[in-house]
C-alpha cells in the first residue's frame, strides 16, 4: 500500500508530487493545517465584515478590480469567477498533470497565506483520493495571472459544475461523478475561487514531470550512445577524465564518466584502438559528453527553479496573520517559463545528436563495413531506412517546438494584464518534446543493437574472442528480451513501440547498471 503524501503547508518533495501524479498515492492533510488557515481566514472575513475594498474579496477581477461588489454577493462572486474562467478549449491534458497541479495547489493553500478555509484543501485531497479526473483543456492559460483557465477547470469540477474525464475517455458532467465518488460539491466562500485560480502550479507540474523524465533520458542517451560507439568502431579516448577536466562543466563530466563506465572492458574498442580511423570520430560520437552534458546542466537549472517553486506561495492577494492583505505579482510564470523553454531546447538537442548517430549506423559510406541500412540482403530488404526517417521527422518537430514560448506575450484584460509568460504553453510543448525524445532514443537503441550484433559478427571472422563491454552486452540482452533481431524486413512500428516502452520506463539504464 502506498504511503500517504502529507500536505502540511511546507514544501513538497518532487518524489511526493510524482507519487500522487503517477502512482496514485493518497493525500493526507496534516492536523496543523486547519488552525493555521483559520488564523488568516479571520483576516479575510474581517475585511469583508468591515466592507474594506480588497481585490478579489470585495471587487471584481483583472480590469474589473475597481468595481466594488457588495459583501452579500461575495460567495456568488467566487462561483461566477470559476464559471467564467473555465474557458479552455482543446483536448484534455494528461491526468498526471492535473493530479500534480491539484496536490501542489492544495499545498500552497495549506501554507496559510491565501485566506481560504481548510475545507478547500480537504476537498482537493478527497478528490485526489477518490480518483476524480477533472477535465482540463489544453489551451487557455497565458501563464499570468498564473494558470487561470486550467485551475478554473479543476475548481469547476470540485464545485460540481465542470467536466470530468469519464472511464471511456470522453467528457462528462462533474456533479454525477462527485456523487458516485461519495463527495459533496465544494461550496465556495469569499476569496476561495480566486485562491484556487491564481496559481502557477500547472506550469510547476509540467516542470516536475519533465525533470524526472529528462534525468532518466539523459542517462538513456549515454547508454545508447555507448552502443553506437561500439557498433561504429569508435573510440573512448576523447572521454578520458583528464580531457574532461580541461573544460569542467559538471554535466559534461558526468556524461563522460557514464561513457567510460559503459565502455570499460570493451573488446571491440580494444580490437582497433590504434587503427588510423580511430584518430578522430565524428562529432556525434566524440562530442557526446559535451552535448549530453550541456543538456544535463540545463536540467540542473530546471531542477533549481523547480525546488524554489516548491517552496513558494503564489496567490494574489496574499494574507498575513498580522491583518494585512497585500497585492503581489508572484503569480507571474516567467521563472517557470524560462526553465521549461530551456529544457525543451536541451531535450531537442539530445534527440538531434541521437538521430545523427542513427543515420551514421545506416550509411555504408560512414559505418565502417556495416551493411546498408543494416539490412540483410539490402535491396530486397530496406532494413531500418524508414526508422531513421521517423527519427528525423521527430527531430524536426522538436526543433520547431524548441522555439521559446516565453519570448512571446500578448496583453489581456483591458491591458491590466499587459505582459504574460506563456509558461503553460512552454510546459505543454515540452511534454511533446519529451515524448518525441523517447521515440528518437528508442530508434537509436534499436538500430545500435542491430549494428552491434553485426559488428561482432564481422569481428568474429577475425577473432572469435572479441566481445562488447559487459554493460553494453547487458543492455543488448535487455533489448533482445522484447525485440528479436530483424532477419528480414517486418512490421517495424511494433518494434519501435516496444523499444519506446523500454526507454520510457528506464529499463535500458537499469540494464546498464550505471549506479554500480
Amino acid at each position: 500500500m502506498n504511503v500517504a503524501v502529507v500536505v502540511d503547508g511546507s514544501a513538497l518533495q518532487p518524489a511526493q508530487v510524482l507519487a500522487v501524479a503517477r502512482g496514485a498515492a493518497r493525500v493526507a492533510v496534516a492536523e496543523s493545517v486547519a488552525p493555521r488557515m483559520a488564523a488568516v481566514r479571520r483576516v479575510v472575513e474581517g475585511a469583508l465584515d468591515s466592507e474594506q475594498v480588497v481585490y478579489g474579496v470585495t471587487t471584481g477581477f483583472g480590469a474589473l478590480a475597481d468595481t466594488v461588489v457588495p459583501p452579500d454577493q461575495a460567495a456568488a462572486l467566487q462561483h461566477a469567477l470559476v464559471r467564467s474562467h473555465a474557458a479552455g478549449v482543446g483536448p484534455a491534458v494528461d491526468d498526471e498533470v492535473v493530479r500534480a497541479m491539484t496536490v501542489l495547489r492544495a499545498r500552497t493553500l495549506a501554507a496559510g497565506h491565501s485566506g481560504v478555509r481548510a475545507e478547500v484543501v480537504d476537498a482537493m485531497a478527497a478528490a485526489l483520493n477518490a480518483g476524480l479526473r477533472p477535465l482540463v483543456p489544453l489551451h487557455g492559460s497565458l501563464g499570468a495571472s498564473g494558470d487561470l483557465a486550467p485551475m478554473a477547470h479543476v475548481a469547476a469540477a470540485l464545485t460540481g459544475e465542470g467536466w470530468v474525464v469519464s472511464d471511456d475517455g470522453a467528457h462528462a458532467d462533474a456533479a454525477p461523478a462527485l456523487e458516485l465518488a461519495g463527495l459533496q460539491p465544494l461550496a465556495l466562500s469569499v476569496k476561495e475561487g480566486l485562491a484556487l485560480l491564481n496559481a502557477t502550479e500547472g506550469m510547476l507540474a509540467c516542470l516536475i514531470l519533465a525533470c524526472a523524465d529528462l534525468a532518466m533520458l539523459a542517462d538513456t542517451a549515454d547508454v545508447v550512445c555507448a552502443l553506437s560507439v561500439e557498433a561504429l568502431l569508435g573510440t573512448d579516448r576523447p572521454f578520458a577524465d583528464r580531457l574532461q577536466k580541461l573544460r569542467p562543466h559538471p554535466g559534461q563530466a558526468r556524461s563522460a564518466q557514464n561513457l567510460r563506465t559503459l565502455l570499460d572492458g570493451s573488446g571491440i574498442l580494444a580490437s582497433h584502438r590504434h587503427s588510423r580511423h580511430a584518430v578522430q570520430d565524428a562529432y556525434s560520437l566524440r562530442c557526446a559528453p559535451q552535448v549530453h552534458g550541456a543538456a544535463r546542466d540545463a536540467l540542473d537549472w530546471g531542477e533549481t527553479v523547480r525546488d524554489r517553486e516548491l517552496q513558494s506561495v503564489v496567490d494574489n492577494p496574499v494574507v498575513f496573520d498580522d491583518g494585512s492583505v497585500e497585492s503581489t505579482g508572484n503569480f507571474h510564470g516567467e521563472p517557470l517559463a524560462f526553465a521549461l523553454d530551456l529544457l525543451a531546447i536541451a531535450a531537442a538537442e539530445l534527440g538531434s545528436i541521437s538521430e545523427r548517430r542513427t543515420d551514421r549506423l545506416l550509411d555504408p559510406a560512414r559505418s565502417h563495413g556495416l551493411p546498408p541500412f543494416l539490412a540483410p540482403e539490402a535491396g530486397l530488404n530496406s532494413g531500418f531506412m524508414l526508422a531513421q526517417y521517423t527519427a528525423a521527422s521527430l527531430v524536426a518537430e522538436n526543433r520547431r517546438l524548441a522555439a521559446p514560448a516565453s519570448a512571446d506575450s500578448i496583453p489581456t484584460s483591458g491591458m491590466q494584464e499587459d505582459h504574460v509568460s506563456m509558461g503553460w504553453s512552454a510546459g505543454m510543448k515540452l511534454r511533446t518534446v519529451v515524448r518525441n525524445l523517447q521515440s528518437i532514443l528508442a530508434i537509436e537503441a534499436l538500430v545500435a543493437a542491430a549494428g552491434l550484433e553485426l559488428r561482432l559478427d564481422l569481428l568474429h571472422e577475425q577473432d572469435a574472442g572479441v566481445t562488447a563491454s559487459d554493460r553494453t552486452a547487458a543492455v543488448l540482452d535487455r533489448i533482445r528480451s522484447v525485440v528479436q533481431p530483424m532477419r528480414r524486413d517486418r512490421f517495424l512500428a511494433a518494434d519501435i513501440d516496444s523499444m519506446r516502452a523500454l526507454v520510457a520506463d528506464g529499463a535500458l539504464v537499469a540494464a546498464a547498471d550505471l549506479g554500480a
